[in-house]
């Protein structure tokens, strides 16, 4: 039992180290929560800081799901020499998504950033990669064709975390894949849950008000209120 809150715990302490926050302050010394869309995510780094910072907080945000997902779920056969169990669920799959949910719960909610961090769409791929990489290239597959045709990097992230339970499901159940069951259920809830932190962009994208990306270069303090994930 000491190892599963420990897993939590560690997971949840990774997710929530607000990388567009630090990098903001070393690079430019600035807060990137004060510019742009005031959102601790990669996109807005991309607006105001340029390319260059941008890959580095998406790469170092994806690792943290990934990190937590492959590797600190895994510290109950370190800690205790068995694997950790709770009750029914005594598999290898569910500690993997716990321990990723919880870090990409630590980067929407950070506990060094005053609990307002991201939207937690790059950390929620980082963590799905460890689990199952076939279902979320196909995600991010959709990610990008929506970006790229619309510009908007809302919608992309919308339709991405939408698609991602639909492929888990044609990947079991079409393609005959061993997809864990418990993977399709907390996928969905994840997703879901990215949605719905979403809803301001979604609001405006019905009104006709979402702003597209334009270019990746720095922003140079200009300021654009568009929110990013």
């Amino acid at each position: 039992m000491f190892s599963f809150f420990f897993i939590i715990l560690l997971s949840y302490l990774l997710g929530s180290i607000p990388t567009s926050i630090w990098v903001g302050k070393i690079v430019k010394k600035v807060d990137i929560r004060e510019h742009g869309s005031g959102n601790a995510g990669a996109t807005n780094t991309f607006r105001i800081l340029g390319w260059k910072a941008g890959v580095a907080v998406s790469l170092i945000d994806l690792s943290k799901g990934f990190v937590a997902a492959y590797y600190i779920s895994q510290l109950g056969y370190y800690i205790e020499d068995v694997p950790v169990s709770i009750g029914a669920w005594e598999t290898d799959i569910f500690m993997r998504i716990l321990a990723g949910t919880f870090a990409v719960i630590g980067h929407m909610y950070p506990l060094y950033a005053g609990f307002k961090g991201g939207k937690g769409v790059i950390t929620a791929a980082g963590m799905l990669y460890g689990i199952e990489p076939i279902s979320i290239s196909l995600g991010i597959t959709v990610f990008l064709i929506v970006l790229f045709s619309s510009r908007y990097v809302s919608l992309a992230s919308v339709a991405g975390c939408f698609s991602y339970p639909l492929f888990l499901l044609m990947l079991r159940y079409g393609f005959e894949l061993p997809i864990d069951g418990s993977l399709i259920v907390i996928s969905a809830v994840v997703a879901s849950g990215i949605i719905i932190k979403h809803h301001t962009n979604i609001r405006r994208l019905l009104n006709g008000t979402e702003n597209r990306i334009s270019s990746f270069k720095p922003a140079r303090g200009r300021l654009n209120k568009e929110e990013s994930s």
